[in-house]
């Protein structure tokens, strides 16, 4: 595959699984909604819903970003090791000398 081919591949991926969080994340938030809405008010089962429906979608949106940056910095390291050293080596640093009081 060329540079552009990869590009346009792992643009397309984070498209794609960004689209697929959000239609998850509006399909939780619906069904908390009907479910709120179908409980006609008892307090305590409403307070359990909303708290399952802000989990899931934290923990949803928080697994993508988190596989996504892991993703970003593993393909970013594998670029730095594939391309050859631009700047020459640095010096090795000497050791200074002891000084005896």
């Amino acid at each position: 595959m060329s540079r552009d081919q990869d590009i346009q591949l792992e643009k397309d991926r984070a498209r794609y699984g960004l689209l697929a969080v959000v239609v998850s994340n509006l399909a939780i938030a619906g069904v908390a909604v009907f479910g709120v809405w179908r409980l006609n008010g008892n307090e305590s089962v409403i307070i359990g819903v909303l708290t399952a429906a802000f989990t899931a979608v934290s923990s949803m949106t928080t697994a993508y970003l988190g596989i996504k940056a892991v993703s970003n910095t593993a393909k970013s390291m594998a670029a730095a090791a594939a391309a050859p050293a631009a700047a020459p080596p640095a010096e090795t640093p000497t050791t200074p000398t002891q000084r005896t009081p």
